[in-house]
């Protein structure tokens, strides 16, 4: 009785955290592919999840920060969708390592292709949007991307709302990429470099010292074979000597 009671009271815990979290999944968000490191380049994903029931997503609209304009930013092709990116001039010209900024890219939109009612993200389903980014900012821990996503029906979902210091989740949240710590020393596409550099070193230092072992152990056996054959031909002076003797 008491086993039954223990595990109904864990289902209905169990269906309680699925209740509780669910919303979280249906938020569009953004993650990196690895690690999206400050100062460096990063592959990142919009997850874009389908709320409703009666009506697929047809159409996603990301707009990218201009208080942190991004250099470079290249969407992958998506099949069953087309992709447009919106160029526009800065307010104001920064510099990003090095570089002047006037323009760069501020929004990216993804519009389902095709015919009938099969096209775009079906209910039930999730989609992923990859865009290679970078150089990623350095003085900022986060960067937000409002987004858009509507619907075969007309709805229009905005997710724009950013969260506030001590104040509960949005019930709309714009998606926001954490970005981790640079690697000392190391920015963007050439981080990935010296590690390599290090790694061959090693792979050299290794097959080095392997050879020398290998000589070593060379110059052992032809030593100990040497030793032998002497004393085999030592063995055989005696005993010849010894039939000399007897013979006389």
């Amino acid at each position: 009785m008491k086993a039954s009671r223990l595990a109904a009271a864990g289902a209905l815990a169990a269906s309680a955290v699925v209740v509780l979290s669910s919303p979280a999944f249906a938020h569009v968000s953004v993650q990196p592919e690895g690690t999206a490191a400050k100062g460096g380049y990063a592959v990142v994903d919009f997850r874009v999840p389908n709320e409703q029931d009666d009506a697929s997503t047809t159409k996603l609209e990301i707009n990218f920060p201009t208080d942190h304009p991004l250099a470079s930013v290249m969407p992958e092709p998506v099949e069953g969708w087309s992709i447009k990116t919106t160029k526009s001039t800065l307010d104001k010209p920064v510099e990003v390592h090095g570089e002047k900024l006037s323009e760069a890219i501020t929004k990216i939109t993804w519009t389902a292709t095709g015919t009938g009612t099969d096209k775009g993200i079906q209910p039930g389903f999730f989609q992923k949007f990859p865009v290679s980014m970078g150089a990623l900012p350095e003085d900022t821990d986060e960067l937000t991307f409002k987004a858009l996503q509507t619907y075969s029906n007309g709805d229009v979902v905005r997710w724009i709302e950013e969260q506030q210091e001590g104040q509960e989740e949005p019930e709309n949240p714009a998606p926001v990429l954490t970005l981790s710590a640079a690697e000392e020393g190391h920015h963007g596409s050439g981080a990935s470099q010296e590690p390599a550099d290090d790694a061959a070193a090693a792979a050299a230092t290794t097959t080095a010292d392997a050879e020398t072992d290998s000589s070593d152990t060379t110059a052992r056996v032809l030593g100990i074979v040497g030793i032998v054959i002497g004393a085999l031909g030592v063995a055989y002076g005696v005993l010849a000597g010894r039939r000399r003797t007897d013979n006389a």
